[in-house]
C-alpha cells in the first residue's frame, strides 16, 4: 500500500479516504480485513491515535466493522445500514 501523505489535509482523513478507497474499489474486498493498527503505523510512520481515528471514522460511516482482538472487517454492501 504504497502512499505519501500531503501536508494540507490531517493525515487521519487522507488515511481514512485512502482506505474507503481501497474498500470502494475492491482492494479490501467485503469481509476482508483491514490492515492492523501496529501495521498501519509500522506501514505509514504514524501514531497508534491516527490510524485508531481512520479505522473508527470507517466504522462510523458503517464501512467496516470491528472485532475487539481480531480486528477491522468491511462490511458487505447489501449489510450496510
Amino acid at each position: 500500500m504504497p502512499h505519501e501523505f500531503r501536508s494540507d489535509s490531517p493525515v487521519w482523513i487522507q488515511l481514512t479516504d485512502f482506505l474507503r478507497e481501497m474498500i470502494n474499489s475492491g482492494q479490501i474486498p467485503p469481509r476482508g480485513k483491514l490492515p492492523s493498527i501496529n501495521a498501519l503505523m509500522q506501514e505509514y510512520g504514524i501514531a497508534d491515535q491516527t490510524a485508531q481515528k481512520a479505522i473508527r471514522a470507517l466504522r462510523d460511516e458503517g464501512l467496516v466493522r470491528t472485532h475487539r482482538g481480531l480486528g477491522s472487517y468491511v462490511i458487505p454492501p447489501d449489510e450496510r445500514s
